[in-house]
């Protein structure tokens, strides 16, 4: 509240202050005074000349009778032209000293206004100015501080992000680990009363370690693919087949689902460059979220289009439940699957659709999602060829 207070105190604008209003008052007289005698002095020196050089300003072009008739009179006598453009050179010579002392004022008011900014007040903006080159200086150093807080912002967004994510690591891995320590001790303490009972309990532990696995494999990929100059291996392939191979590999979980895959496409190839191994991570990823969140769905379809601006389209949609609509801008934040469902799917990790989003990106493509009441669906576009970094 009290920075809002300050900003507006500040939003006064760049105005002069009595002091300086008084400094350019007196210069202007004291410029007059100067130019006056100035004119004086030359005149008086003009004179001289004249009287001295008689010959010469006579034969002075058509000048030289004006010349002549000026030697006997006083400054204030001269031909009424000659006074008027005296007093308006003396005008302009006047109005260009004040407007230099006025830009000084400016200049020392935007210092003083930068020096505001810099203490916190990075809202506030400098008043416009009538200068043009001091308006484009005033501007960039907008555009400065907004890039500067930009940054700033960004330096505070990263580092929030990763106080989360070690946070949710913590708790992912403290669950699993909590309960092999547990079933361990209880082997550990022969604490079971039959040989089968302990091997359960190993058994429990087992699996217990494998999803701690899994999501050590899951956050390491993720800090992997999320850096901009991750290595693509990019070679040829067809994505007609390399989907058709991934409805083989989920052929047996959708059945066990009670869920059906489909691939429609117009065409039996499409031989693009890609990563395939990343971009089969990526639609497995979404095959998996489809089976294990598409409740109450029978279908799920690969719709694949090519797009007429080189790209290809492949939409992932199931016939399950829908996305609520609040939860579409967050789908791809890291973790937040995992929070929806911990209670209900705790061998998810959460990082999937972070870890789909950032290979699509890596591949110069765009993943959205949509739902309705019939489908919710996976929209990924990708360019027909990418280039290697």
């Amino acid at each position: 509240m009290k920075k809002t207070k300050d900003k507006q105190t500040k939003k006064s604008g760049m105005q002069l202050t009595p002091y300086e209003k008084g400094i350019l008052v007196g210069e202007g007289f004291i410029t007059a005074g100067i130019i006056a005698l100035l004119y004086y002095s030359a005149y008086q020196i003009f004179q001289f000349l004249v009287s001295a050089f008689p010959s010469f300003f006579e034969d002075f072009w058509f000048f030289g009778d004006l010349f002549l008739e000026m030697k006997d009179q006083s400054l204030l006598e001269v031909n009424p032209f000659i006074y008027i453009f005296l007093i308006l050179l003396a005008i302009v010579a006047i109005i260009w000293r004040l407007r230099r002392r006025y830009r000084n004022y400016e200049i020392r008011h935007i210092i003083s206004e930068l020096h505001y900014i810099a203490q916190g007040h990075f809202e506030h903006r400098i008043p416009a100015s009538n200068d043009t080159d001091l308006q484009e200086f005033i501007d960039s150093i907008h555009v400065l501080v907004d890039s500067t807080v930009a940054a700033m912002e960004e330096e505070r967004r990263i580092e929030q992000t990763k106080d989360e994510l070690i946070t949710n690591v913590s708790h992912d891995i403290r669950t699993p680990l909590t309960s092999i320590i547990g079933y361990l001790g209880l082997v550990e303490e022969k604490r079971h009363t039959t040989l089968e009972e302990g091997y359960g309990y190993i058994h429990t532990a087992y699996k217990k370690a494998r999803q701690m696995k899994r999501l050590v494999d899951d956050l390491f990929e993720y800090t992997t693919v999320r850096q901009t100059d991750t290595p693509l291996n990019i070679i040829q392939f067809d994505m007609i087949q390399l989907l058709e191979q991934l409805v083989i590999d989920f052929q047996i979980e959708a059945e066990n689902a009670g869920m059906e895959i489909e691939i429609e496409a117009p065409v039996d190839r499409y031989i693009m460059e890609g990563d395939s191994e990343k971009l089969v991570r990526v639609f497995s990823n979404l095959l998996s979220n489809a089976l294990k969140y598409g409740r109450n769905g029978k279908h799920i379809i690969i719709a694949v289009k090519p797009l007429a601006n080189n790209y290809i389209q492949i939409i992932i949609k199931n016939d399950g439940d829908p996305i609520p609509k609040e939860a579409l801008e967050q789908l791809f934040e890291r973790f937040y699957r995992a929070e929806m469902s911990r209670s209900q799917a705790s061998t998810s990790t959460g990082l999937g659709l972070a870890i789909a989003k950032s290979i699509v990106t890596l591949h110069a493509g765009t993943i959205t999602a949509d739902t309705s009441p019939a489908w919710t669906e996976f929209i990924i576009e990708l360019p027909k060829t990418v280039k290697e970094k």
